[in-house]
């Protein structure tokens, strides 16, 4: 993930395609999730993350540097769409991988497949953007995974691009601790939180580029990619089963001198295990 070449600053934007709600139920007799969106959207945390390199696009264009934004996501083939919706908001190109072979990945495998794509792109990534999680798995693994991949520095939780300055990077991050800056020199892969950018409105010209454009579709095999380590088959973690946790709404009063409840609630906890 080395600079390809000096004159252009080359972005990744890792976006995924989401439910278009979420409202999540549980059927209780099927134990399966329903979800009443009908259509799927870009990652909300992912949208940030394309504003966010969008507006270094903008800031370098002030100074005749130039930057290309790519977008990469892994899905079905309907996911194209996203893609050139992304184009049309101000991305150059997009790229998906597309394969059965990719089904039932979690992070590791996931991450893996979204390693090779950037790999086959023609230009090294100086910059990989990511949302800080998605709203549908809230894991935030994938961002840190594909540093480690890369082995690059990561940097998580970023709420502001404070500037960049050739190489060098200035973020700011948010943590339990509070807010801080952080530099970082590139290669270097981000996580941006949701709340970093709202992603602006496509254009006319915007949209009719998004329509043009070509957006190049890789197989496991196209992309290089080992099928032991992508999927199911590549997945270390997989959801055994998914169910409706059993409530009760029975309470229990406790009477008595502060002591003899504080007793008998340690009792009732330690009968809860």
């Amino acid at each position: 993930m080395n600079a390809a070449n000096k004159d252009q600053l080359n972005i990744v934007v890792c976006v995924k395609a989401v439910p278009s709600t979420t409202e999540v139920k549980m059927d209780p007799k099927t134990n399966t999730i329903v979800r009443d969106g009908k259509q799927a959207v870009v990652n909300p945390f992912d949208a940030s993350a394309l504003e966010v390199a969008l507006r270094i696009k903008d800031e370098r264009a002030t100074t005749g540097d130039n930057t290309r934004v790519t977008c990469v996501s892994m899905g079905i083939p309907a996911t194209e769409r996203l893609l050139r919706d992304c184009v049309a908001r101000g991305a150059d190109a997009g790229l998906l991988l597309s394969d059965r072979a990719f089904a039932g990945a979690d992070t590791l495998a996931t991450s893996y497949a979204l390693t090779c794509g950037i790999e086959s792109l023609p230009q090294a990534a100086d910059l990989v953007v990511c949302g800080k999680m998605a709203v549908d798995g809230d894991t935030a693994q994938i961002g840190p995974e594909l540093a480690g991949a890369f082995d690059v520095p990561c940097v998580a939780g970023v709420s502001e691009v404070v500037g960049l300055c050739g190489r060098a990077l200035t973020l700011r991050r948010d943590s339990d601790e509070g807010s801080e800056l952080v530099r970082v020199e590139l290669p270097c892969v981000i996580t941006v939180s949701k709340d970093a950018a709202a992603l602006r409105m496509p254009t006319i010209s915007g949209v009719r580029a998004g329509e043009a454009a070509r957006i190049d579709v890789l197989t496991a095999e196209g992309a290089g990619a080992d099928l032991a380590r992508c999927g199911l088959t590549g997945s270390p973690t997989q959801v055994v089963r998914s169910f409706v946790p059993e409530r009760s709404h029975e309470s229990v009063r406790i009477e008595g001198a502060p002591a003899d409840q504080a007793a008998a609630f340690a009792e009732l906890l330690e009968g809860m295990k």
